[in-house]
């Protein structure tokens, strides 16, 4: 190999072989050179160089998905423990009511010092059906927006679709009436399904595989409930208000 030291140096006074790394022939004292070949740095008992070793890099998130927040990644595996509460919560609800009084913890009437009332009325689901729409719906889009953005978001969505349509109802009317989680379900489907509607008015060759007649169907029931079952119509158009508006902005977020 080029640049390689020999493999031994014969000794001009007595014959003998030895190393090309010593300047005196150790037998018989003579100089063999006046300096030892240098060793090249960096390089195994064959002269060969070694590898130089790559740096670890710094972990970091993957590429965002159409839609994510910097910063709060999803994770598709993690259970969505925000929406499974919500749900939970949702139809213990209804179940409550065979036990104590609508009023006692919905808002029916001016809620004057029990302000908390804005909170837990969106849990007291009136009817099966209106319990089966509100929580299905919440179930279903407040699992993939809390995989897609996180607990944070969805209870914040929560919070302010449903205890915020609650608390206009309360200010507005002269006998508030607001009870079950329709406002809540449908700032969670309209906040995921606004994302979608402008990703296909976008790209519309993509193929997002979302079913928006089966979206469409859930939420024209959802919306519906103020007709037979008591749930507040102004709450429900509030929430779907909040979540176009929080889709609107989620879908300013674009893949890093």
């Amino acid at each position: 190999m080029a640049g390689a030291p020999d493999l031994f140096v014969v000794c001009k006074h007595c014959g003998a072989e030895v190393s090309p790394y010593v300047t005196e022939c150790p037998y018989c004292g003579n100089r063999v050179r006046k300096r030892a070949p240098k060793i090249e740095r960096g390089a195994d008992g064959e002269g060969r160089p070694k590898e130089k070793r790559k740096a670890p890099r710094p972990p970091s998130l993957g590429k965002l998905m159409p839609g994510e927040i910097p910063g709060i990644k999803a994770d598709e595996d993690r259970r969505p423990y925000v929406t499974i509460a919500l749900a939970v919560l949702g139809a213990l609800g209804y179940l409550v009511l065979a036990f104590v009084g609508r009023g006692d913890i919905a808002l029916i009437g001016p809620p004057g010092e029990d302000v908390w009332r804005v909170f837990t009325t969106p849990f007291v689901n009136v009817g099966t059906w209106g319990m089966v729409a509100c929580v299905g719906c919440v179930a279903i889009f407040g699992t993939l927006l809390e995989r897609r953005h996180g607990a944070l978001v969805v209870l914040l969505l929560w919070l302010a679709a449903a205890s915020g349509g609650a608390a206009l109802v309360a200010g507005v009317d002269l006998f508030p009436i607001a009870v079950g989680g329709n406002a809540g379900a449908l700032g969670l489907l309209t906040a995921w399904v606004v994302p979608v509607l402008l990703a296909r008015r976008r790209r519309p060759d993509e193929d997002d595989d979302a079913d928006l007649y089966g979206v469409l169907a859930i939420g024209l029931v959802v919306a519906l409930l103020p007709i037979g079952f008591g749930y507040s119509a102004l709450a429900g158009v509030w929430g779907a208000l909040v979540g176009a508006l929080a889709g609107l902005a989620f879908s300013r977020f674009k893949p890093r």
